[in-house]
């Protein structure tokens, strides 16, 4: 996130206007509803994420521990825990 001078880019009396509620504080004015993006859209890191759960998951598969997995990907045991059973409920089809 950039921080802009209100001054350069307000209205003096919109500025004027919003000193009556913060004088010489940092806020954040939120986007609006329609140009509001998802979380990672604009990086990677949803298909980075998702490759590393499909690797955690495989080696979980492949006898691995959940202890062990947790060391080695520097997550919490509890995380390696909801990750499995995440992927374990999306790989059984119901019948």
């Amino acid at each position: 996130m950039n921080y802009k001078k209100a001054e350069k880019i307000l209205p003096d009396e919109l500025i004027a206007a919003i000193q009556n509620y913060v004088d010489g504080e940092c806020i954040y004015i939120p986007r609006r509803n329609e140009c509001k993006k998802n979380w990672g859209e604009n990086t990677n890191i949803r298909q980075e994420l998702e490759h590393r759960n499909n690797l955690i998951y495989e080696d979980y598969r492949n006898g691995i521990d959940t202890k062990s997995l947790a060391i080695k990907h520097c997550l919490s045991l509890k995380s390696i825990q909801r990750i499995v059973l995440i992927k374990k409920k999306n790989k059984i089809k119901p019948v």
